[in-house]
């Protein structure tokens, strides 16, 4: 039996995505050891017929916290925003749970392992928004030259969500962690504090958002103990575009010494003009190889 899965969740319009993930896994031997468990949040049935030839389970994810319905209308991939604090509950007969959102897919398994390993002992293993070559942590807008408002994201969701002022305060110029990829055991603590600080931050503010402000919460207020991982585990490429190697014909960190991108994460979207490479495969963009030559390519698994 296995004993570790990754899940994802994605509706019909992420299916080529998500499709995509589930390919970029199952193309490793390692992953045949590994469990993959899909959340339905608005797949046509085609398109699980499609899945169900290629992971264990696939089940429809539900509202496991309430919502006002006036929110969340004709937004079912909205879901993933409550229903990825609730892993076990789907799909209980597992010992250790790695999310991966849709938009994401797996270049080197490395990553796979670190996040397995990462989560032992009821630890959450997850990655920060930071690294070699960030430049702006935290917006802030100056009055008088001299004065700050803070505009990051992690405290301007706070202060929405109604958490408290001492608790934003404490997030204000915390490292953002994002929750598109993370790992958790069956019976780590990290899962109720997490659903209770859910619960908190879905009264008042958005529902997108809302379970990276609550992860957010549970390291740096609630003090869940936490294994960092590199920023290779979980490359956001719109933070921060990768290169090319063309020699091992995979992309690679942009600084010395060029690790391997583990997890490529494609959140918030790669945009040319107003189109989005997650909805537009035919989109590609100018990267540089490791001579700084710039070449046209595309981000997605496969393309």
């Amino acid at each position: 039996m296995k004993k570790n899965v990754i899940v994802s969740l994605a509706d019909s319009n992420y299916f080529k995505l998500l499709n995509e993930l589930v390919d970029s896994i199952i193309r490793f031997k390692e992953s045949e050891k590994v469990a993959i468990c899909i959340l339905d949040a608005g797949l046509t049935e085609d398109q699980k017929s499609i899945l169900s030839k290629k992971v264990d389970e696939i089940k429809s994810a539900e509202w496991d916290i309430d919502v006002p319905a006036f929110k969340v209308i004709g937004k079912e991939w909205l879901k993933s925003q409550v229903s990825r604090a609730f892993l076990p509950k789907y799909f209980p007969n597992y010992e250790k749970y790695l999310w991966i959102d849709c938009d994401a897919w797996v270049n080197d398994w490395n990553s796979i392992e670190l996040y397995f390993r990462a989560c032992n002992d009821g630890k959450l293993g997850i990655t920060q928004t930071l690294g070699p070559g960030y430049k702006i942590m935290s917006k802030v807008n100056w009055l008088f030259g001299k004065i700050a408002i803070i505009k990051s994201q992690n405290f301007k969701h706070a202060v929405k969500s109604k958490i408290g002022l001492e608790k934003a305060r404490k997030l204000a110029f915390a490292p953002h962690i994002n929750i598109g990829v993370f790992s958790l055991e069956k019976n780590s603590p990290g899962w109720e504090s997490w659903q209770m600080n859910l619960e908190q931050t879905l009264k008042s503010g958005n529902i997108f958002g809302s379970e990276g402000l609550a992860i957010n919460m549970s390291v740096y207020i609630n003090d869940l103990e936490t294994e960092f991982l590199p920023l290779n585990c979980n490359w956001i490429a719109s933070n921060l575009l990768p290169k090319f190697d063309e020699t091992q014909d995979t992309f690679v960190e942009p600084f010395l010494p060029n690790y391997k991108i583990g997890i490529m994460h494609l959140a918030a979207g790669i945009w040319q003009g107003n189109k989005d490479m997650r909805l537009d495969e035919e989109i590609k963009i100018d990267i540089q190889n490791l001579k700084n030559i710039s070449q046209s390519r595309s981000l997605r698994f496969g393309h």
